[in-house]
C-alpha cells in the first residue's frame, strides 16, 4: 500500500463508510485488484489499549449511564456514533445519541451477529402486505430471491455463518454450512416448548467463532476476537492484503459533481481538509448518514441534494418495530454464555397477516443503564418527573430488574414496518433532523403480534418490555435511498447505481425498498457482492 499522500492518488473505488456494505463490496473489489480508499468518520480500533473492548462505554460515564454528546471521547473509543439526532416526530423535540456505530466496521462491530436471509416473499411486498394502504410499498423489489440467493450463499461463507436451518425456509435455502454449538440449558427448555406448540424453533445463524466464553459482546467491541464483524472479515484483509488504504476519523462532508459524475469527494482528515477523486463513488455510511451527505451537498445545479430528482432520498425511512420479552425459564442463562441462539418464523407468513421474526434477544445492558434510558426518555416524552423522584427511583430500580433480568431470557419480536414518504431523516443546521411515527397499518400488526406472544409466552411469566414506538431505537434503519426501476419514484436503479449520477453507488441499508421483517446485516452483504460483481464485470 502506498504511504502517498490520498488525494495524490487515482483511486478506483472510495468507499464511505466501513460497515457491512462497505467494507464487504471494498474487500470484494481490493480482492480483483481495485486501488481502493476507505473513508471511516470514526475510529479504526486496531490499538487494544485505546478502543475500549468487552464493555458498554456508559458503565464508565459520571453521572447519567446514557450516551451523549459530552462523553464523545468515551462512546468513540468503543465504537459508537457520537453526534446526536434531532426528533421532531412528537409535539416536543427530542435530541438523542443514536446507539449505532462510528469506527471500523461500523455497526456491524456492535451488532448481535445475527445474520438471517430474508424470505422470496419480502421480495414481492405488496403481495405481502395487501392491505397497506397508503404505503408507498413496491410490488416488487427490482431484483429476485433468487437474483440474490448465490451472493446469500457466498456472505454466509465469507461471514463464517454457523447455526441451524429454519424449517420454515425454501428448499433452496440449504443453511449454514457449519452448526453452532449446542443450545444453552434456558434456551433448550424454550425450544421445547415451542416445538410441543407444534411451532418450528432453529439454532439462530450467527457469524460467532463462538470461542470459549463468548458472551455475545451484543452492544460493545468484542475483546475475544469472536464476533466476525464487517472490520474483522472484511476491512483489515482489504487492507493488509489487498493494498486498499484506510482514513480513519475522516468526515465526507460533500460530494462536487461535474457532468453527471462524483468528480470529488470532500473530507476533513487529521485536521485538514482533504479533496480525493476516482472513478467510482461508493456510498455506505449507514441509512441515515448517506441521505444527509446527499442532501447536503447542494449545488447549482441540484439545488435539492445529489441524485434527489425524485425527491426521494431520505424519504420511507423504516427501522423495525421491536419489544423485548423478557422470560423465566426454570434454567436460568449461565453469566458465561452467549444466549442469543434461538428463533421461529412461524408468525411471519402468518395466513391471517404477516406479523414477525421471533428470535432471541442476547444479554441485556447492565441495570443502571436500562433504569436511567428509562428515566431520561420519560423526561423527553414530557412526562412530569421532578429530578428528586427520579433519584429516588434509581438506587430503588436498579437492583431489582438487575435481579429480574439476571435470571430472565431476552426474548426479540421483530416486526417488518412499511415505508412512508413522509417518515425521512434530513440534515439540519446541529445534526441529522429524524421524523418516524408508526402509521395506522403497522400499529395494528404490532397490537397483535403483542397478544400472540404474550398468550404464547405466558408459562414463562413474560414481562413485556414495549420498545417499538421509541425513535431512538434505530438499529436496523433502513430505506432511504431505495432502488428500483423508475427514477421517478426511487434513487437508484436495480444495480444500486444513483440514476442520476454515472459513478456513485449506495450499497448501505439505505437502498431497501422495504424493511423485509428480520436482521438486514446479510442481506446488506449479499448485495454488496453483487454490486461488486456489476461493477467489475461493467
Amino acid at each position: 500500500m502506498s504511504l502517498e499522500s490520498p488525494e495524490r492518488q487515482s483511486w478506483d473505488a472510495i468507499v464511505v463508510g466501513t460497515g457491512m456494505g462497505g467494507a464487504t463490496i471494498g474487500h470484494a473489489l481490493a480482492a480483483r485488484g481495485w486501488r481502493v480508499v476507505f473513508c471511516e468518520q470514526g475510529a479504526a480500533h486496531s490499538d487494544a489499549n485505546s478502543a475500549l473492548l468487552g464493555e458498554y462505554p456508559e458503565m464508565a460515564f459520571e453521572g447519567p449511564k446514557v450516551a451523549r454528546p459530552d462523553q464523545a471521547a468515551l462512546l468513540s473509543r468503543a465504537g459508537r456514533a457520537i453526534e446526536p439526532i434531532e426528533d421532531r416526530s412528537g409535539p416536543r423535540p427530542d435530541r438523542f445519541v443514536p446507539f449505532i456505530g462510528a469506527g471500523a466496521g461500523g455497526s456491524s462491530a456492535l451488532y448481535g451477529m445475527a445474520l438471517e436471509r430474508f424470505f422470496p416473499e419480502d421480495f414481492e411486498p405488496a403481495r405481502k402486505h395487501p392491505e397497506a394502504g397508503d404505503s408507498s410499498l413496491p410490488a416488487l423489489w427490482p431484483i429476485s430471491y433468487q437474483d440474490l440467493a448465490p451472493y446469500y450463499s457466498a456472505a454466509e461463507t465469507l461471514y463464517g455463518v454457523r447455526g441451524g436451518r429454519d424449517p420454515l425456509r425454501p428448499s433452496e435455502d440449504p443453511g449454514p454450512a457449519e452448526a453452532a454449538p449446542p443450545l444453552s440449558a434456558a434456551n433448550q427448555e424454550l425450544h421445547d416448548y415451542l416445538a410441543g406448540q407444534g411451532l418450528t424453533p432453529y439454532r439462530l445463524p450467527a457469524a460467532c467463532r463462538f470461542v470459549v466464553g463468548c458472551r455475545g459482546c451484543q452492544g460493545y467491541l468484542c475483546s475475544k476476537v469472536c464476533k466476525n464483524d464487517s472490520a474483522q472479515v472484511c476491512l483489515g484483509p482489504a487492507v493488509r492484503d489487498h493494498g486498499a488504504r484506510l482514513l480513519s476519523d475522516c468526515r465526507v462532508t460533500r460530494l462536487d459533481t461535474q457532468n453527471g459524475r462524483v468528480a470529488a469527494v470532500e473530507c476533513t482528515w487529521e485536521g485538514r481538509s482533504l479533496t480525493l477523486t476516482g472513478q467510482i463513488v461508493i456510498l455506505a455510511a449507514g441509512a441515515l448518514a448517506s441521505p444527509a451527505l446527499l442532501l447536503g451537498s447542494v449545488s447549482a445545479d441540484c439545488p435539492n441534494g445529489l441524485a434527489n430528482g425524485s425527491d426521494q432520498v431520505g424519504r420511507n425511512l423504516m427501522r423495525h418495530l421491536v419489544d423485548l420479552y423478557a422470560l423465566t425459564p426454570q434454567a436460568a442463562p449461565g453469566e458465561d454464555e452467549n444466549p442469543k441462539e434461538l428463533a421461529f418464523n412461524d408468525l411471519y407468513l402468518d395466513s391471517n397477516g404477516p406479523l414477525g421474526t421471533v428470535q432471541s434477544f442476547g444479554r441485556l445492558p447492565p441495570a443502571p443503564m436500562i433504569v436511567d434510558a428509562f428515566i431520561d426518555e420519560l423526561r423527553s416524552a414530557g412526562k412530569s418527573l421532578p429530578a428528586a423522584v427520579a433519584g429516588l427511583a434509581k438506587p430503588i430500580l436498579r437492583p431489582v430488574l438487575g435481579q429480574k433480568f439476571a435470571c430472565s431470557l431476552i426474548v426479540a419480536g421483530i416486526l417488518e414496518d412499511l415505508p412512508h414518504p413522509s417518515n425521512r431523516v434530513r440534515p439540519g443546521s446541529d445534526g441529522p433532523i429524524l421524523e418516524y411515527r408508526i402509521q395506522p397499518y403497522d400499529a395494528a400488526r404490532l397490537a397483535l403480534f403483542r397478544d400472540r406472544l404474550t398468550a404464547l409466552f405466558k408459562p414463562f411469566e413474560a414481562m413485556l418490555l414495549k420498545q417499538a414506538a421509541n425513535n431512538q431505537r434505530l438499529a436496523h434503519v433502513c430505506g432511504t435511498c431505495r432502488f428500483g426501476e423508475d427514477p421517478a419514484t426511487s434513487v437508484l436503479d436495480p444495480n444500486n447505481k444513483a440514476h442520476e449520477l454515472d459513478n456513485l453507488y449506495v450499497v448501505d441499508s439505505s437502498f431497501f425498498p422495504s424493511s423485509g421483517g428480520t436482521n438486514p446485516s446479510l442481506t446488506i452483504a449479499a448485495n454488496a457482492l453483487r454490486v461488486a460483481d456489476h461493477l467489475s464485470n461493467s
